[in-house]
């Protein structure tokens, strides 16, 4: 494909435009004790599709992004946004480590064998998010923020996060599958190696 690292740029403006409206303006805010507050929401799940579209890197980066200035326009989530960034960009990682690198979605054909894999990679990325947002975001919130309330919290981040992972791995999948043939058809369809050329 021509132009393929600035169509990936482009692509994943798009991601990060698009993580931000979904985590902003679809979101069920559950405020919690201590002035904080958690979220259900599905902006995992445009990270999830943009490392399985883009690869890792480039859809880690778009949610990342997006969620990260969502975070700083919210005044409830501004102090969370650096862990944000973290959290997004490992989401996507992992994501294109299982999908791109060991699944290698975009040279198969077998749509079962597609699907197994897709399935796993946004299972791992996902379930990384389970374990590791609720966990940063305790200590976070006790050694960096100073927060008492932080084990208040605790459990109420980790059922919303669990909520979002099911949610987001069930759109994520779905929605991948179904533009994939949309995507080899107009030509803009990722063809993602173990070439470092070709993944960056």
């Amino acid at each position: 494909m021509k132009h393929e690292k600035l169509l990936k740029l482009v692509f994943t403006g798009v991601f990060a435009a698009l993580s931000y409206v979904v985590f902003t303006f679809l979101q069920i805010k559950i405020t919690l004790p201590g002035g904080d507050a958690t979220s259900i929401h599905l902006g995992n799940a445009v990270c999830v599709l943009g490392a399985l579209i883009l690869g890792g890197l480039y859809g880690g980066l778009g949610g990342a992004i997006g969620m990260t200035i969502g975070d700083l326009l919210d005044p409830v989530y501004i102090v969370y946004a650096p862990k944000t960034f973290i959290l997004k960009l490992c989401i996507g990682l992992i994501t294109g480590l299982v999908a791109h690198k060991f699944g290698k979605i975009t040279q198969k054909t077998d749509k079962k064998e597609i699907l197994k894999w897709v399935i796993a990679a946004a299972v791992s990325g996902l379930l990384f998010n389970v374990i590791f947002d609720p966990l940063i975001g305790y200590f976070y919130k006790l050694l960096i923020l100073g927060k008492p309330a932080a084990e208040l919290v605790l459990a109420w981040n980790v059922a919303s996060t669990s909520i979002n992972a099911v949610t987001s791995t069930t759109v994520s999948v779905l929605v991948y599958m179904a533009l994939r043939p949309a995507l080899l058809k107009s030509g803009l369809f990722f063809t993602i190696s173990d070439k470092k050329s070709k993944t960056e």
